[in-house]
């Protein structure tokens, strides 16, 4: 008779549609096992366009494009104003990096026993790899919380070792964005960063959240002529006050501003007794 292995050890079980409860509670305590062993009390989360380049990289590819454009290689003219564009593009991946090497600098300096306001990432290319980026060459830790899809998005190298996870279920991978997130840079992007920003956007609207979490757009020449959000309030969809929310900075030195201004005021204050009783993956005041 063959041998029958234990449920917890069966890979086909585990692999089942009955198995899928045990497989997200897996996404939950995999990750608050790491964030533990690392001693990560809290994040500053990046979001982003997976699209946007370095500087060095974009006007590398625009380089190779004009010199193939001389050679008369038929090179579309759309193909080389999208590279243009690519360059221009490429300033937010910069200040992306500088914001996070200000962000990382300035938490590195904090009386703490915990890791705090730790650069947070989907752990891809883009506007993830420059947050990644900025924090590791400001020496500290740096999060990436990569997701699995039928294309694979292979994780940027500046990833921290152990704090590079890899997500099946997109809503286990928002929960570990908001749980621990204490700010939201929002730098441009396309779907995936807006339907990231309004999930945790509407969670603080609708009070969701126990704690105070600051959301900040980047780059107003981007974002409002897409963002144009006063209408919802002509036509009584929000409040005047639910705009608040959100915050704009359009240098890097203007976000981490408004960064340390809201992290000093909301979380870095004493704790209560009853809030260092609380527990959590460190305890805080929120």
């Amino acid at each position: 008779m063959q041998l029958q292995p234990l449920a917890y050890l069966d890979q086909e079980f585990l692999d089942s549609e009955e198995a899928r409860p045990i497989r997200i509670l897996a996404e939950y305590l995999e990750p608050l096992r790491r964030f533990k062993a690392q001693n990560i009390q809290d994040t500053v989360v990046f979001f982003g366009s997976a699209r946007i380049h370095s500087r060095e990289h974009a006007e590398a590819a625009l380089e190779r494009l004009t010199r193939r454009a001389a050679a008369r290689l038929g090179l579309a003219d759309e193909h080389l104003a999208r590279r243009k564009k690519a360059v221009e593009w490429s300033r937010y991946y910069e200040e992306a990096r500088e914001l996070a090497h200000l962000l990382t600098a300035w938490s590195l300096a904090l009386a703490s026993p915990h890791h705090r306001f730790v650069v947070t990432s989907g752990g891809g290319p883009g506007i993830m790899e420059a947050a990644n980026r900025g924090a590791k060459e400001a020496g500290g830790k740096t999060i990436g919380l990569n997701i699995k899809l039928p294309y694979e998005q292979g994780a940027n190298p500046y990833i921290t070792d152990g704090l590079h996870f890899e997500f099946h279920y997109f809503f286990m991978r928002k929960f570990w964005f908001a749980y621990l997130a204490k700010a939201l840079v929002i730098f441009p992007g396309g779907f995936g960063t807006l339907d990231e920003m309004f999930e945790l956007l509407t969670l603080m609207q609708t009070e969701k959240l126990a704690k105070q979490i600051q959301i900040i757009l980047y780059g107003k020449e981007y974002w409002d002529p897409i963002l144009n959000l006063e209408p919802l309030v002509d036509w009584g969809a929000i409040e005047a006050a639910d705009l608040a929310l959100l915050q704009r900075a359009d240098t890097p030195q203007q976000a981490f501003q408004l960064l340390q201004a809201h992290l000093t005021e909301h979380h870095l204050a004493p704790a209560t007794p009853q809030e260092r009783e609380t527990p959590g993956i460190a305890k805080t005041r929120s």
